[in-house]
């Protein structure tokens, strides 16, 4: 199986891609370590701080050495230096928060999994006649379940996921996938950095091992 196909699986099957970031090299192993014990396999490292590329290298070391199966993804790419930069240090995916042409060539020439935030239909049927074949809407929040309902068969090769806004309850989380999601981004409304800075990653594992039930409910449920 090619490496796209390989990120793609996981990251459906899973149903989630919990994002986050925290300029401490120690929290962000930690949290990584935590993510990985409660079943995660994809994971995205968003790159928002001048620490990000020297955590994220030390991550991949980590992942390598303790967590088999386990993909690193990168997110907020916004340029080809930095598409450069995290190809280098071993990211298994990229995400941003817009369609970036060059980076899409750049990832695609490389085989690798490129997920673009787009917010328009234009957008999303340039990204999608540029080869991409998964898309993050973006913001969640502001375009809502109808917004995807309402354009899902205009697209009915792509595949969907939503970052921006969704709750860690069953009535959220529900209300995508209905809409026809395969997957929701989740940051700060999973992963506090309130409880990462007092390093409960035992909350933090228990939090993501709940979602992760309810999204196996629904999936059972909508198969």
């Amino acid at each position: 199986m090619d490496k796209i196909q390989n990120a793609i699986d996981t990251i459906v099957e899973q149903g989630i891609v919990p994002l986050y970031f925290n300029k401490d090299e120690s929290i962000s192993l930690e949290t990584l370590r935590a993510l990985y014990r409660s079943g995660i396999k994809a994971v995205e490292y968003t790159n928002r701080g001048t620490e990000a590329l020297s955590n994220f290298k030390k991550m991949v070391a980590i992942r390598d050495l303790e967590m088999p199966g386990m993909l690193l993804g990168i997110g907020t790419i916004k340029n080809m230096e930095q598409a450069r930069e995290f190809h280098a240090s071993g990211a298994d995916f990229f995400i941003s928060p817009g369609f970036v042409p060059e980076v899409a060539d750049f990832l695609l020439s490389k085989k690798i999994l490129y997920i673009p935030g787009c917010m328009t239909p234009t957008e999303i049927i340039t990204a999608e006649n540029a080869g991409i074949k998964f898309i993050k809407l973006f913001p969640g929040n502001i375009l809502g379940p109808d917004f995807l309902s309402s354009i899902k068969d205009i697209f009915p090769s792509l595949l969907f996921m939503t970052t921006g806004g969704v709750e860690t309850n069953h009535t959220s989380i529900l209300s995508w996938f209905n809409a026809g999601a395969s997957a929701v981004g989740m940051g700060s409304k999973l992963i506090t950095k309130k409880r990462m800075n007092e390093a409960d990653y035992d909350v933090i594992e228990n939090e993501i091992k709940k979602v992760l039930e309810i999204i196996k409910i629904i999936q059972n449920k909508n198969n």
